[in-house]
Parts: C-alpha cells; structure tokens; sequence
C-alpha cells in the first residue's frame, strides 16, 4: 500500500511538473494582451514569469525522473511549444505593433524572427556536448527588451534584429548561464545583475536608466564574448539528445 501511494504520489508529482510548463502558454497569452494594448511593461513582466517558470521545470522534471515515470508524454515537445510561444511569437508580435522599428520593416522582421526561429528550434545540432547553444538561439524576448530598456533608434534596433537573424544560421558559440561550466559562477552572476536591471526597468518604465543601460550592454559584451571565446567540441548525437531531453520539462 505504502509503496502504491509513493507511486501515484510521483506520477501527480510529475503531471504537476508539466501543468507548471504547460503554465508558461498562459503567461504568454497574458503577455500578448498587454502588447496588444501596447503596454510594454506588462507584457515583458508575464514573459519573466514565463522565463522562470522555464528555468525551474527541468530541474523539477530531472529530479523526479518525469520521463520514466510519464512516458506518454515529452517534455521537451511540450517545452518548445511554450518557448516559440514566449521566446519568438510574442516578441515577434512586438515588432508588428511596437514603435521600435520602421514602419514598412516591422511586418518583414517579424517574419524573419518567426522562420529562422523555427530553423533552430528543429536544428538537433544546436547544442554542444559542453552546454552551449550554436547559432543565435531564438532568445527574442531578450532582444526586443534591449530595444526597448537602450531605447535604440528605429534603424538601429532593426539592424540588431536583423543581425541576429543572420547569426541564427551561423556555427558561433552562445553561452547559456547555467549548463556551461566555464566561469558559470561569473556568467550567473552577470545574468542576475542583468535579471535585476531589467526588473527595475519593467518597474519604472521605458527606455531604462543610464545604470540600466550600462549592466544590460556590459552583460551583453560580456556573454557574448563568453560564447564566441568558448571552446566548441563537436557533440555526438547522444550527447545532443541528452542536451536537448534537459532543454525540456
């Protein structure tokens, strides 16, 4: 009896774990009603919910074993339909109804963000056997933000989109603050200061303070130069999909 309770116990443990991603769609759906109402703030508020309802399911679902005890369903399909929702379809919709870009490219980056998202989403070489992503890795929602705490020029923040468009499709190392050991102590660090900067923006409005400003480019210089300088080992495939079954809940 005792061991029967223990098992139905972990497989609700388990199905609560992917209610709490499944969760991150409807702070989506919020964060989409409130740039429909164009108000900014809001809307990437319910996007930092979502991200940290992004950062605690794996853990949850690694430490209970969710996959062995919930074979029925994956996780990480689950997981990438929530993130395109989060990370690419909202953002994107930002650039559609937003004043950060000109006008007749809205439309167009909007798309671009959509397709090229889709490429890394369904690329299985897109992370390597030491925790970094390869490629730009459809994190929109970071994007579209720093356009908005920087307050970019239109022309600006359109190049930067498109830059990063381009890059999706080029083998560079990018960081993730967490799998990646190296200097991950630092790296957590500079994402917390960034995480903290960008609360307070959200807090009091757009565009950011000049102290706002300077942690979210240091953070980026930063990041980006961690990924770039990052040794690259070619992953095999069972590394790969081990990397990409923790990527999910």
């Amino acid at each position: 009896m005792t061991s029967r309770f223990v098992s139905t116990l972990k497989i609700w443990a388990c199905a609560g774990v992917h209610l709490l991603t499944a969760s991150g769609a409807v702070f989506g759906l919020f964060a989409l009603m409130a740039a429909s109402d164009s108000q900014w703030e809001i809307a990437f508020a319910w996007l930092g919910v979502a991200l940290v309802v992004d950062g605690i399911d794996g853990p949850l679902a690694r430490a209970l074993d969710i996959k062995k005890t919930l074979p029925r369903f994956s996780g990480e399909d689950l997981d990438h339909v929530v993130d395109y929702l989060t990370y690419v379809t909202v953002p994107a919709y930002m650039v559609v109804t937003s004043p950060i870009a000109p006008e007749g490219l809205r439309l167009p980056l909007a798309a671009l963000i959509m397709l090229s998202s889709l490429y890394h989403f369904s690329d299985k070489e897109s992370k390597t056997a030491e925790g970094y992503f390869v490629g730009f890795p459809a994190i929109w929602n970071a994007v579209i933000l720093y356009c908005f705490v920087l307050g970019l020029d239109q022309a600006i923040a359109a190049g930067v989109i498109a830059v990063c468009v381009v890059f999706t499709f080029i083998p560079l190392c990018w960081v993730h603050p967490v799998r990646v050991r190296r200097l991950r102590l630092l790296t957590l660090g500079v994402a917390l200061a960034w995480g903290a900067a960008a609360i307070s923006a959200i807090v009091h409005g757009f565009p950011g303070t000049l102290g706002e400003r300077i942690v979210f480019v240091v953070a980026a210089v930063y990041l980006i130069a961690v990924g770039v300088s990052g040794r690259r080992r070619s992953a095999s495939p069972s590394d790969t999909s081990k990397l990409a079954t923790q990527s999910g809940a």
